[in-house]
Protein backbone atom coordinates (compact mmCIF):
# COMPACT_ATOMS: atom_id res chain seq x y z
CA UNK A 1 0.00 0.00 0.00
CA UNK A 2 0.99 3.39 -0.74
CA UNK A 3 -0.09 5.18 2.43
CA UNK A 4 -0.39 9.39 2.11
CA UNK A 5 -2.02 12.10 3.96
CA UNK A 6 -2.85 15.24 2.19
CA UNK A 7 -4.25 18.69 2.81
CA UNK A 8 -3.63 21.76 4.20
CA UNK A 9 -0.33 22.18 7.22
CA UNK A 10 -1.53 21.19 10.20
CA UNK A 11 -4.67 20.01 8.56
CA UNK A 12 -3.85 16.77 6.85
CA UNK A 13 -6.04 13.95 6.47
CA UNK A 14 -5.22 10.02 5.84
CA UNK A 15 -5.50 8.36 2.31
CA UNK A 16 -3.82 5.65 0.20
CA UNK A 17 -2.91 5.96 -3.02
CA UNK A 18 -4.40 3.43 -5.94
CA UNK A 19 -2.92 1.71 -8.80
CA UNK A 20 -3.96 4.84 -10.77
CA UNK A 21 -1.76 7.36 -8.79
CA UNK A 22 -5.31 8.67 -7.34
CA UNK A 23 -5.68 9.30 -3.52
CA UNK A 24 -8.67 7.57 -2.08
CA UNK A 25 -9.79 9.17 1.32
CA UNK A 26 -9.17 7.52 4.60
CA UNK A 27 -11.11 10.04 6.58
CA UNK A 28 -13.36 7.62 8.22
CA UNK A 29 -10.08 5.63 9.41
CA UNK A 30 -7.40 6.21 11.67
CA UNK A 31 -4.99 8.56 10.67
CA UNK A 32 -1.37 7.30 9.86
CA UNK A 33 0.21 7.84 13.99
CA UNK A 34 2.61 5.39 15.35
CA UNK A 35 -0.56 3.33 16.52
CA UNK A 36 -1.68 2.22 13.95
CA UNK A 37 1.70 1.33 11.79
CA UNK A 38 1.58 -2.29 14.16
CA UNK A 39 1.16 -5.53 11.50
CA UNK A 40 -2.30 -6.64 12.29
CA UNK A 41 -3.66 -2.49 12.01
CA UNK A 42 -2.07 -2.52 8.28
CA UNK A 43 -3.59 -5.65 7.82
CA UNK A 44 -6.99 -4.02 8.50
CA UNK A 45 -6.27 -1.48 5.94
CA UNK A 46 -5.07 -4.00 3.22
CA UNK A 47 -8.52 -5.44 3.71
CA UNK A 48 -10.28 -2.59 2.92
CA UNK A 49 -11.49 -2.70 -1.25
CA UNK A 50 -9.42 0.33 -2.68
CA UNK A 51 -12.94 0.98 -4.89
CA UNK A 52 -15.37 1.26 -2.05
CA UNK A 53 -13.23 5.06 -1.24
CA UNK A 54 -13.84 7.78 -2.17
CA UNK A 55 -11.58 9.37 -4.66
CA UNK A 56 -10.06 12.69 -3.94
CA UNK A 57 -10.74 15.53 -6.18
CA UNK A 58 -7.79 17.84 -7.38
CA UNK A 59 -4.42 17.92 -6.61
CA UNK A 60 -3.99 18.38 -2.57
CA UNK A 61 -0.95 18.85 -0.88
CA UNK A 62 1.11 16.52 0.20
CA UNK A 63 2.06 16.28 3.61
CA UNK A 64 4.66 13.60 6.33
CA UNK A 65 2.66 10.63 5.41
CA UNK A 66 3.13 9.78 9.34
CA UNK A 67 1.65 11.85 12.02
CA UNK A 68 3.73 12.24 15.44
CA UNK A 69 6.42 10.81 14.30
CA UNK A 70 8.70 10.22 17.51
CA UNK A 71 12.02 11.31 16.43
CA UNK A 72 14.70 10.78 13.04
CA UNK A 73 17.75 8.99 13.51
CA UNK A 74 20.17 9.06 10.73
CA UNK A 75 22.81 7.70 9.44
CA UNK A 76 26.16 9.08 7.93
CA UNK A 77 28.48 8.76 5.30
CA UNK A 78 26.74 5.51 4.43
CA UNK A 79 27.84 5.34 0.70
CA UNK A 80 31.80 4.81 0.33
CA UNK A 81 31.78 7.48 -2.69
CA UNK A 82 30.42 9.95 -0.29
CA UNK A 83 32.69 9.58 2.52
CA UNK A 84 35.37 10.24 -0.29
CA UNK A 85 33.95 13.31 -1.90
CA UNK A 86 33.43 14.45 1.45
CA UNK A 87 37.18 13.83 2.80
CA UNK A 88 36.39 11.92 5.39
CA UNK A 89 37.43 8.27 6.45
CA UNK A 90 34.55 5.26 5.18
CA UNK A 91 33.26 4.46 8.43
CA UNK A 92 33.99 1.15 10.19
CA UNK A 93 30.75 1.43 12.16
CA UNK A 94 27.56 3.21 11.77
CA UNK A 95 27.86 7.23 12.06
CA UNK A 96 24.71 8.33 13.87
CA UNK A 97 23.27 11.43 14.60
CA UNK A 98 19.61 13.14 15.22
CA UNK A 99 17.35 15.44 13.04
CA UNK A 100 14.95 17.36 14.65
CA UNK A 101 11.66 16.69 14.24
CA UNK A 102 11.27 20.42 13.84
CA UNK A 103 12.79 20.04 9.99
CA UNK A 104 10.11 17.46 9.05
CA UNK A 105 8.03 19.07 6.29
CA UNK A 106 5.94 17.88 3.13
CA UNK A 107 7.85 16.37 0.30
CA UNK A 108 6.84 19.33 -2.01
CA UNK A 109 6.81 22.27 0.40
CA UNK A 110 9.41 24.90 0.42
CA UNK A 111 12.93 24.28 1.62
CA UNK A 112 13.68 27.84 3.39
CA UNK A 113 17.45 28.45 3.78
CA UNK A 114 18.58 29.56 7.11
CA UNK A 115 19.18 32.91 8.23
CA UNK A 116 23.02 34.17 7.22
CA UNK A 117 23.66 30.30 5.00
CA UNK A 118 26.06 30.07 2.72
CA UNK A 119 26.68 26.17 2.21
CA UNK A 120 23.48 24.51 2.03
CA UNK A 121 23.19 21.25 0.52
CA UNK A 122 21.47 18.26 -0.99
CA UNK A 123 20.97 14.65 0.09
CA UNK A 124 18.65 12.30 -0.95
CA UNK A 125 18.05 9.28 1.47
CA UNK A 126 16.30 6.36 1.80
CA UNK A 127 13.53 6.59 5.38
CA UNK A 128 12.69 3.83 7.38
CA UNK A 129 10.00 3.79 8.74
CA UNK A 130 9.90 1.91 12.29
CA UNK A 131 6.53 -0.20 12.63
CA UNK A 132 7.03 -2.21 16.28
CA UNK A 133 9.37 -1.43 19.04
CA UNK A 134 13.18 -2.34 18.51
CA UNK A 135 15.94 -2.67 21.31
CA UNK A 136 18.94 -4.51 21.22
CA UNK A 137 16.94 -6.37 17.78
CA UNK A 138 19.26 -9.19 16.12
CA UNK A 139 20.01 -8.07 11.98
CA UNK A 140 18.14 -11.58 11.24
CA UNK A 141 14.77 -9.92 12.78
CA UNK A 142 15.52 -6.58 11.85
CA UNK A 143 13.00 -5.68 9.15
CA UNK A 144 10.05 -7.20 10.59
CA UNK A 145 9.93 -4.34 12.53
CA UNK A 146 9.73 -1.96 9.49
CA UNK A 147 6.11 -0.68 8.64
CA UNK A 148 7.61 0.98 5.29
CA UNK A 149 9.50 3.42 3.82
CA UNK A 150 9.94 6.87 2.61
CA UNK A 151 11.61 9.16 0.26
CA UNK A 152 13.62 11.92 2.37
CA UNK A 153 15.98 14.43 1.75
CA UNK A 154 18.29 15.19 4.46
CA UNK A 155 19.29 18.72 3.93
CA UNK A 156 22.35 20.21 4.96
CA UNK A 157 24.05 23.59 5.93
CA UNK A 158 27.57 22.06 5.97
CA UNK A 159 29.23 25.04 7.55
CA UNK A 160 27.09 24.77 10.48
CA UNK A 161 27.56 21.11 10.36
CA UNK A 162 31.08 21.41 10.15
CA UNK A 163 32.50 24.70 11.22
CA UNK A 164 30.74 24.96 14.45
CA UNK A 165 32.11 21.96 16.38
CA UNK A 166 31.20 18.71 16.46
CA UNK A 167 27.87 18.19 16.35
CA UNK A 168 26.47 17.70 13.20
CA UNK A 169 22.77 18.34 13.83
CA UNK A 170 23.83 22.00 13.96
CA UNK A 171 23.59 21.72 10.31
CA UNK A 172 20.79 19.27 9.94
CA UNK A 173 17.86 20.23 12.01
CA UNK A 174 17.07 23.65 10.30
CA UNK A 175 13.53 24.31 10.10
CA UNK A 176 12.24 22.42 6.72
CA UNK A 177 15.45 20.24 6.44
CA UNK A 178 13.59 16.88 6.42
CA UNK A 179 11.22 16.93 3.90
CA UNK A 180 9.42 13.30 3.72
CA UNK A 181 7.09 11.65 0.79
CA UNK A 182 5.06 11.55 -0.77
CA UNK A 183 4.22 8.45 0.97
CA UNK A 184 4.37 5.58 2.98
CA UNK A 185 5.13 2.61 1.06
CA UNK A 186 4.45 -0.90 3.36
CA UNK A 187 7.49 -2.93 3.30
CA UNK A 188 5.71 -5.63 1.62
CA UNK A 189 5.36 -3.48 -1.55
CA UNK A 190 8.98 -2.51 -1.65
CA UNK A 191 10.37 -5.58 -1.17
CA UNK A 192 13.98 -5.65 -0.78
CA UNK A 193 14.95 -2.24 0.45
CA UNK A 194 18.56 -2.78 -0.86
CA UNK A 195 17.63 -2.79 -4.65
CA UNK A 196 16.46 1.05 -5.20
CA UNK A 197 17.48 3.40 -7.61
CA UNK A 198 17.72 7.15 -6.42
CA UNK A 199 18.24 10.70 -8.17
CA UNK A 200 18.34 14.14 -7.36
CA UNK A 201 18.13 16.99 -9.97
CA UNK A 202 18.98 20.81 -8.31
CA UNK A 203 17.61 23.10 -11.29
CA UNK A 204 17.05 20.13 -14.18
CA UNK A 205 20.90 19.00 -14.20
CA UNK A 206 21.58 15.68 -12.62
CA UNK A 207 23.51 15.71 -9.21
CA UNK A 208 22.89 11.97 -7.66
CA UNK A 209 22.32 9.18 -8.95
CA UNK A 210 22.75 6.01 -6.55
CA UNK A 211 21.06 3.10 -5.60
CA UNK A 212 20.86 1.36 -2.09
CA UNK A 213 22.70 -1.62 -3.41
CA UNK A 214 25.89 0.13 -2.80
CA UNK A 215 25.24 1.15 0.68
CA UNK A 216 28.11 -0.01 3.42
CA UNK A 217 25.67 -0.57 6.18
CA UNK A 218 22.61 -2.06 5.30
CA UNK A 219 18.90 -1.47 6.65
CA UNK A 220 18.99 -4.29 8.70
CA UNK A 221 22.47 -3.65 10.15
CA UNK A 222 21.66 -0.18 10.62
CA UNK A 223 18.15 -0.67 12.72
CA UNK A 224 20.00 -3.60 14.71
CA UNK A 225 23.12 -1.36 14.97
CA UNK A 226 20.66 2.10 16.11
CA UNK A 227 18.51 -0.54 18.68
CA UNK A 228 21.49 -0.92 20.70
CA UNK A 229 21.74 2.78 21.93
CA UNK A 230 18.52 4.26 21.56
CA UNK A 231 14.60 2.32 21.77
CA UNK A 232 12.89 2.69 18.34
CA UNK A 233 9.30 3.38 18.72
CA UNK A 234 6.64 2.89 15.74
CA UNK A 235 6.19 6.04 14.10
CA UNK A 236 10.44 6.75 14.49
CA UNK A 237 11.91 7.41 10.81
CA UNK A 238 15.77 6.19 9.97
CA UNK A 239 17.24 7.90 7.16
CA UNK A 240 19.90 6.18 5.85
CA UNK A 241 23.07 8.35 4.43
CA UNK A 242 22.97 9.58 0.68
CA UNK A 243 24.97 8.12 -2.91
CA UNK A 244 27.42 10.94 -4.00
CA UNK A 245 27.19 13.51 -6.05
CA UNK A 246 26.17 15.94 -2.60
CA UNK A 247 27.15 20.62 -3.62
CA UNK A 248 30.44 19.64 -1.02
CA UNK A 249 31.18 17.26 -3.31
CA UNK A 250 31.79 18.94 -6.39
CA UNK A 251 34.81 19.68 -8.34
CA UNK A 252 36.21 21.83 -8.79
CA UNK A 253 34.49 24.39 -6.85
CA UNK A 254 31.68 23.03 -4.44
CA UNK A 255 28.30 24.28 -5.35
CA UNK A 256 26.07 25.51 -2.94
CA UNK A 257 21.90 26.25 -2.68
CA UNK A 258 20.81 29.67 -3.10
CA UNK A 259 17.08 30.82 -3.10
CA UNK A 260 15.02 30.34 -6.95
CA UNK A 261 16.81 26.75 -6.75
CA UNK A 262 14.65 23.90 -7.27
CA UNK A 263 15.54 20.38 -5.96
CA UNK A 264 13.71 17.02 -7.89
CA UNK A 265 14.69 13.60 -6.71
CA UNK A 266 13.11 10.68 -6.56
CA UNK A 267 13.56 6.77 -5.05
CA UNK A 268 11.97 3.60 -7.34
CA UNK A 269 9.12 2.58 -5.69
CA UNK A 270 8.85 5.65 -2.98
CA UNK A 271 7.58 8.32 -5.25
CA UNK A 272 9.34 11.99 -6.22
CA UNK A 273 9.49 15.27 -4.26
CA UNK A 274 9.70 18.73 -5.50
CA UNK A 275 10.98 21.30 -3.37
CA UNK A 276 11.40 25.61 -4.04
CA UNK A 277 14.47 26.57 -2.23
CA UNK A 278 13.50 30.20 -1.00
CA UNK A 279 15.47 32.59 1.34
CA UNK A 280 15.34 32.92 5.20
CA UNK A 281 11.46 34.07 6.57
CA UNK A 282 10.05 34.05 10.21
CA UNK A 283 8.20 30.76 9.98
CA UNK A 284 5.89 31.20 13.04
CA UNK A 285 5.12 29.02 15.56
CA UNK A 286 2.80 26.48 14.32
CA UNK A 287 3.89 23.09 13.04
CA UNK A 288 5.68 23.41 9.28
CA UNK A 289 4.02 19.37 8.66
Amino acid sequence: MKLCRYGPLGQEKPGLVDADGRIRSLADHADFTPETLAPDALAKLAAIDVASLPVVEGTPRYGVPIANVGKIVAIGLNYRDHAIESNLPIPSEPIMFGKALSSLTGPNDQVVLPKDSTHSDWEVELGVVIGTTCRYVEEADALNHVAGYVLANDVSERFNQKQRGTQWSKGKGHDTFCPVGPWLVTADEVGDPQDLAMYLDVNGTRMQTGNTATMIFSVKEIIAYASQYVTLFPGDIIITGTPPGVGEGKKPDAMYLKAGDVMELGIAKLGTQRQDVVAWRHLGAGKLA
